[in-house]
């Protein structure tokens, strides 16, 4: 069975919405539907491909048509990446027959296509897993002078996982370097489609667009309103008393507005939603009135009712953040059954942001709140440093996630941050009888009471505690150039990685797999590999598990004392090789004082790498035009012994270039 069968097999589809009474009215028709998002590699032509469909669909006037239409934030057009999922509704008739489109022949409907646009990078794929969630098909587009890409194929197995209809599509064929047949074979044998199912098109010039949005049609199913008796979550609830179809839907997104509240991105499941209902949030258990429903065009617009199947936004006006959830169901009624909702994600990197000014906390609060509302993958949680104060320790999808959540909270926010050196979680097994006394109760496993987990090296308890360290494992994915395959493999062993299986996706292009510490990737190593490989390497990474590894934890000393926010964790065979670059680094950047300062790298009390910080020296002696050399010698005695009082009560300042000189080692 390939991935191009319908959803469901033999199942038939309803057309959209069949004809049916709205509380006494007329039998009302309702248009065919197809929810759909694109998945891609980075920088393979999504965004380009859903300007072409807005414009062509018409959704847009030409005059408030802009480049990369979908990306609404400024970051998103800097960088020139997708960050946030965005829907669009928009309407085609099959052909794009403009008799059919003036309605000449009086019986022809447009079909409604409800468009995500999704992200490409693997740091966003929660954002991607929602929008599928709120699907039955995608579109699975391939640059075609690239082919495939390591990231290209984790976010087609996660389509797969959905179980969506593909259609396969080929990008870029105007760019003189494409080749076609050779992508075109890579995508058969990755999906085991027929050849002549893959579309051909180029989204800049527009070129094969308007089939596409026919084969969306012709290939895609409609949303399915058929109940299904053997889920344990039936897609269809009982009628109320009224006679009236209760109604659910799945929140996939949420947005915080400064002046309607808490807004909804929903997936109508059954029933409708119009204004002024009264509805509930079955998660949290929170009533409201919905004061607006409505779609995207991809502005908000409003509408006096979205209905099943329909994509759309819901106005609740809720001014607690904790309140609208993503995964949460919106019911008309309290007693109905939950939806599934989504599985909780698991960040991958770790770092305690906290604000540069100790008054900007409260600040700092509340734009982490409202940003955790719109990206349902960032967790936090309140955390007190002694050399930093009051902050919060966050947990990301990887260190892009990390740079983009900064950028968010100092532009939207006004926050000003000072962001501790990139950790992943460990699970530390202790050998205490109350493992409270050791860690906090907080951080303790409920399904193993012995097992902490830790994400923060400052909270590592003491090493006669500790039992056994297990560290977060991937399975890494590299898809690169033949020439490049012994540096790829090299680098990756010398992050302790194990080469898994090697397999040629064409003659000059290799897709090889490895099983690799977290902690070894989330660093730099992406940048070494774009080094390595000429720019032409891609990876993509799942999580695996906790294995059990020689790990300490590193302490770095300044001045003899621990610096609890530059400490990390690392591999015993590495401790020396990285507190020796970090003792380097940390010795260009920390500020000079009037007296020389120690660097120590150590474990468990035991010096594994140190630097001096030399004296600012200072020629107290300058003003001095002649005399006894008496007077020069007890200025000399002077400055010594305030040097020596200074060193004994002067304090290391540290700076956010600190941070990263050890995030950068």
């Amino acid at each position: 069975m390939t991935l191009l069968q319908f959803r469901h097999g033999d199942q038939k589809f309803l057309p959209g919405f069949a004809c049916g009474l709205r509380h006494g009215q007329h039998h009302q028709l309702i248009m065919e539907i197809r929810n759909f998002c694109i998945i891609a590699h980075i920088d393979h032509g999504k965004s380009t491909l859903s300007d072409r469909m807005i414009e062509m669909t018409g959704t847009l006037e030409k005059r408030e048509m802009k480049e990369q239409t979908l990306d609404m934030m400024d970051l998103e057009r800097e960088r020139g990446i997708t960050i946030k999922l965005t829907p669009v509704r928009m309407r085609w008739y099959k052909g794009n027959d403009p008799s059919l489109r003036s309605g000449a022949t009086g019986s022809a409907e447009p079909v409604e296509l409800n468009l995500i646009d999704t992200p490409g990078h693997t740091d966003f794929r929660y954002e991607v897993s929602r929008s599928l969630a709120a699907c039955e098909g995608a579109i699975l587009l391939v640059d075609a002078s690239q082919g495939i890409q390591a990231q290209t194929i984790a976010v087609l197995t996660m389509a797969m996982e959905h179980d969506l209809a593909i259609i396969p599509v080929l990008n870029k064929i105007d760019l003189p370097a494409a080749d076609p047949e050779r992508v075109g074979e890579e995508v058969v044998k990755l999906l085991g489609c027929k050849k002549e199912d893959i579309l051909l098109i180029s989204a800049k010039e527009g070129r094969g667009v308007p089939e596409v949005l026919d084969a969306i049609i012709e290939r895609l199913p409609s949303p399915d309103l058929i109940p299904d008796s053997s889920s344990a979550t039936p897609l269809r609830a009982p009628r109320s008393e009224g006679g009236r179809e209760e109604a659910r839907a799945l929140i996939f997104d949420a947005i915080m507005d400064s002046y309607r509240g808490a807004v909804g991105y929903i997936r109508v499941i059954e029933g409708e939603f119009r204004r002024g209902q009264n509805v509930h949030l079955l998660g949290t258990k929170t009533p409201f009135e919905v004061l607006e429903v409505g779609h995207f065009s991809p502005k908000y617009v409003s509408d006096d009712v979205i209905g099943a199947g329909q994509i759309g936004y819901i106005v609740s006006g809720l001014r607690d953040v904790k309140h609208l959830r993503v995964g949460d169901t919106v019911a008309s009624s309290p007693k109905l059954a939950a939806l599934p909702g989504y599985k909780q994600v698991q960040p991958m990197v770790f770092a305690g942001l906290y604000p540069s000014e100790a008054d900007d906390y409260a600040d700092l609060r509340e734009g982490l709140e409202k940003l955790s509302l719109n990206d349902a993958a960032l967790q936090w949680e309140h955390e007190r440093n002694s050399a930093l104060g009051n902050g919060f320790r966050c947990g990301f999808l990887g260190l892009l996630h990390l740079d983009i959540v900064q950028e968010r909270l100092e532009r939207e926010h006004g926050c000003n941050l000072v962001i501790t050196a990139p950790s992943v979680l460990y699970e530390v097994k202790l050998t205490a009888k109350n493992p409270g006394e050791v860690v906090r109760t907080s951080l303790l496993k409920l399904d193993e009471p012995d097992v902490a987990r830790i994400s923060n090296p400052a909270d590592m308890p003491d090493p006669t505690y500790i039992e056994e360290i297990r560290e977060p494992w991937v399975k890494l994915e590299i898809v690169c150039r033949e020439q490049d395959i012994g540096a790829c493999m090299k680098l990756v062993q010398d992050r302790r990685g194990m080469n898994k299986a090697m397999q040629f996706l064409d003659a000059d292009r290799a897709l090889l797999e490895f099983e690799v510490p977290l902690q070894g990737i989330v660093l730099d190593f992406f940048d070494h590999l774009k080094s390595a490989s000429s720019g032409y390497a891609s990876m993509g990474y799942d999580h695996l598990g906790y294995r059990k590894g020689d790990l300490v934890k590193l302490d770095i000393l300044l001045m003899g004392e621990p610096a609890d926010a530059l400490s990390t964790v690392v591999h015993r065979s590495e401790a020396h090789d990285v507190g020796s670059i970090i003792c380097k680094q940390l010795k260009d950047v920390l500020p000079k004082a009037q007296f020389p300062i120690a660097v120590q790298a150590a474990i468990s009390g035991k010096i594994v790498a140190r630097e001096t910080v030399s004296a600012l020296r200072k020629d107290v002696t300058g003003y001095l035009y002649g005399g006894d050399v008496t007077r020069k010698n007890k200025l000399l005695q002077k400055q010594k012994k305030g040097k020596k009082r200074l060193k004994m009560m002067g304090k290391v300042t540290l700076t956010q270039d600190a941070f990263l000189a050890v995030l950068k080692r």
